[in-house]
């Protein structure tokens, strides 16, 4: 007696397994919508915030995940670097409006394989997702080029980082040594560093330079 040809394993049973992590849900709905509608890919939860991607990770544990890098609560970076401290082989998708440059390399230093815009053609999407799915990694020429140029860009101390930020809000130096509790000149040499490391000319081009790369936001 012959048995019955065994059918081949249903799409679904050995689909890439998606989760969502973006604070808009109309954003989340309709990535849902394009992931959903290919046999080879099906989304295992969505998330609005850091903190509920990584518990819907730590459940799900899924094979892709597309990160918004600003979400309420806990941001995409802090999560991608939650992911990757507990789960090494974690493959994250950076999705997100943002193509600073600081963005770039905050989420691919955080542990991001790849990196995908929001404004990026559904195709691209899911390329990107099989891409890091295979173990490689997903960055667009763009991206890339401007990443490389980052990592060719002196790095901002966190005391700079503090300064660029209060002098964005408009203070003066004397306000700002005031609210950090250090010497005026102390808060000039950290401008004058800070004009440097951002090969500007001044305090107002350096804070123009900062917010474009995203290296601060208002």
């Amino acid at each position: 007696m012959t048995h019955p040809h065994r059918s081949s394993p249903t799409p679904d049973s050995c689909a890439i397994r998606v989760l969502i992590g973006d604070d808009h849900p109309f954003m989340r709905e309709g990535l849902a919508a394009v992931i959903d509608y290919k046999p080879d890919m099906t989304v295992v939860g969505q998330a609005c915030n850091g903190y509920e991607a990584v518990e819907l990770f730590r459940q799900h544990q899924p094979d892709v995940t597309l990160m918004d890098l600003r979400m309420p609560e806990m941001d995409g970076v802090k999560a991608i670097a939650t992911i990757c401290a507990e789960f090494a082989d974690a493959r994250i998708i950076v999705l997100t409006t943002y193509d600073g440059d600081e963005d770039i390399y905050r989420g691919l230093r955080a542990g991001a394989k790849g990196y995908v815009l929001k404004d990026a053609e559904p195709d691209e999407l899911l390329t990107a997702i099989r891409a890091v799915h295979n173990g490689k990694q997903y960055i667009p020429p763009a991206v890339g080029a401007k990443l490389a140029e980052r990592l060719h860009s002196p790095e901002l101390s966190q005391r700079e980082l503090e300064v660029l930020r209060l002098m964005a809000t408009g203070k003066s130096n004397l306000e700002i040594s005031t609210v950090l509790g250090i010497a005026e000149g102390t808060v000039k040499f950290h401008v004058k560093n800070i004009i440097s490391k951002l090969g500007v000319s001044d305090r107002t081009q350096a804070m123009i330079v900062a917010l474009k790369r995203g290296i601060i936001t208002l």
